[in-house]
């Protein structure tokens, strides 16, 4: 998806939630007690994650355009080694090679990476 298409579909997305909350205006304000309520309030999330999607692709693809000007595009940001032509015809935006996008990063403290095993146990190293 280019940058002009991905901005008319963040558009339409935007033009949907507003139509979506205009509409919610006029009906029952109260979610808890409308039968549809709960429905209404998950279209919304779900236009919500699109629009916070279609604006992630937006900044990924003005970040490749910045590499493309500053000459990096293509190489991978992670090793510096080319990126394949393939890997970028699949996905222009990608800014690593296939083997470092496949090694995942140390899970950050605190995060919901499971410690120990199912009993209890914390697993040896």
């Amino acid at each position: 998806m280019d940058r002009d298409e991905t901005l008319r579909r963040l558009d339409q997305l935007a033009a949907q939630f507003d139509e979506m909350v205009d509409a919610s205006v006029s009906s029952n304000a109260d979610d808890e007690h409308d039968p549809e309520g709960s429905t209404i309030a998950f279209e919304r999330s779900q236009l919500d994650a699109l629009i916070r999607q279609a604006r992630q692709h937006l900044d990924e693809v003005d970040a490749a355009a910045d590499r493309i000007t500053d000459g990096t595009y293509g190489a991978c940001q992670t090793c510096g080694r080319p990126i394949p032509v393939e890997r970028l015809e699949a996905r222009p935006v990608a800014r690593t090679c296939i083997g470092c996008a496949a090694v995942r990063p140390a899970a950050p403290a605190g995060s919901h990476i499971r410690t120990h095993g199912r009993d209890g146990t914390v697993p040896s190293a």
